[in-house]
């Protein structure tokens, strides 16, 4: 067993450091561009009179850093070479992703809308495994890369989150023109990136009863479609907001534009959330020893009383237990990610999930827990926005409750646990 960064990743990670002194931290500081993630970020990202949606000014300078880093060959990096990428590995996206996000707020990677110029595309996976055509899989992997396709995922609704095999939406069969497609009704919630998106991946009951894994059906439903309709964008704990409620009303499309088998829907959603797991949890990771490192630092200049604030058990002992788990943390997410690559895309929801689901809501937890701390050390300068830890925490208390809510995740991994799925199903079932 070897538990050292291989010397080719570490080049990489330098390689990216030194592209973000030369190429994206100049585009921070330029024209007061620091705005987006000084004490003024959050008024600077929102636009309060347009339904709290992102600014335009804050979007065009993610996508000006977008390309330059696709320029230089790095945003692409996890895709696959056909696509203009570097097959980059789970393993080393948590490695990279753990990275960033210990370097605080800043232009090179800032996830409140997953930015970052190592791009995170569970979208590509998605659609290579599932796609009914290989023009299906052109347009919208090569259409995103290109930015003329971007799919938002419809899963939660209302008054189903959690419980997705409940979702009232429907899909039933309609031909028209002679052209054999789906009839949607129904409603959704917190569907991401809706204001930019070309598409909505729309989840839907078309057959089977409620709580039947069977029987949900993806479909691609362009923006735009008559029926389709955003009625408000909620309002959130970290602004701005690009998470909408909808209403499909008598929604038409065809049925090219179902991705993946009918019924077997579920199964693409659990293919998009691995992939995000695994790297979220790197990212809460590394945003928590961001944390804990600006502590110590701060402890140690700070001398209230004459003495430094670091001699202070009472400071000293919750920055250890976090850095503990820190480092036993770090160990699961990097030799999960490795399983994750050592294993077909497919298995791994019946081989790991468990470990994914460990990983995630452990490390988000974690980062809560850390920029609590921050805070505290830091005091009233702490608790102001002249320091990032409360937008830190803002930002990944929602990791908390989205992609699966922890409890929901310490579900999975008790079903594993106990032989209710899984692997050890066949020994303790």
């Amino acid at each position: 067993m070897d538990f050292a960064v291989p010397a080719d990743l570490q080049a990489y990670l330098d390689e990216l450091d030194a592209f973000i002194e030369a190429e994206i931290r100049p585009l921070e500081l330029a024209d007061d561009n620091i705005r987006f993630f000084d004490h003024r970020r959050e008024h600077s990202r929102t636009d309060w009179d347009n339904q709290g949606l992102p600014r335009h000014e804050w979007e065009h300078l993610l996508k000006a850093a977008t390309r330059k880093a696709d320029a230089a060959g790095h945003w692409r990096f996890s895709a696959p070479k056909k696509y203009g990428g570097k097959d980059g590995s789970n393993l080393w996206m948590a490695v990279i992703r753990e990275h960033f996000a210990a370097k605080g707020l800043g232009l090179h990677n800032d996830l409140q809308n997953e930015h970052s110029i190592v791009g995170n595309f569970p979208f590509v996976e998605m659609f290579e495994q599932f796609a009914t055509s290989e023009e299906q899989k052109a347009e919208f992997i090569l259409g995103g890369f290109e930015g003329e396709r971007r799919t938002a995922f419809g899963l939660t609704e209302p008054d189903h989150g959690s419980d997705a095999t409940h979702m009232e939406t429907r899909a039933v069969r309609e031909t028209r023109d002679g052209v054999e497609g789906w009839l949607i009704n129904g409603r959704k919630m917190w569907i991401t990136g809706m204001h930019v998106a070309t598409h909505c991946a729309t989840f839907c009951r078309t057959d089977g009863k409620d709580g039947d894994a069977r029987g949900i059906t993806c479909l691609l439903v362009p923006t735009g479609t008559p029926g389709m309709t955003v009625d408000e964008y909620m309002w959130t704990f970290n602004m701005p907001t690009d998470h909408p409620r909808m209403t499909f009303t008598d929604v038409w499309v065809p049925d090219s534009a179902r991705l993946g088998p009918e019924g077997g829907g579920l199964s693409i959603a659990q293919s998009f959330v691995h992939q995000n797991r695994i790297r979220q949890a790197a990212s809460s990771l590394g945003a928590a020893v961001y944390c804990i490192e600006e502590s110590v630092k701060y402890a140690r200049e700070r001398k209230p009383f004459g003495e430094a604030l670091a001699k202070n058990q009472a400071i000293q002992f919750p920055l250890v237990e976090l850095a503990t788990q820190a480092e036993m943390l770090r160990l699961l997410i990097r030799k999960t990610a490795w399983e994750m690559d050592n294993m077909p895309h497919k298995e791994v929801e019946h081989r790991l999930s468990d470990k994914v689901s460990m990983c995630n809501y452990w490390a988000n937890r974690l980062c809560c827990e850390a920029a609590d701390r921050a805070m505290q050390v830091h005091g009233g300068i702490g608790y102001s926005r002249h320091k990032p830890f409360e937008h830190i925490y803002r930002h990944h208390r929602r990791y908390r409750i989205t992609e699966g809510a922890e409890e929901i995740q310490m579900r999975k991994v008790g079903a594993y646990l106990f032989g209710y799925l899984g692997p050890r199903k066949g020994t303790l079932g």
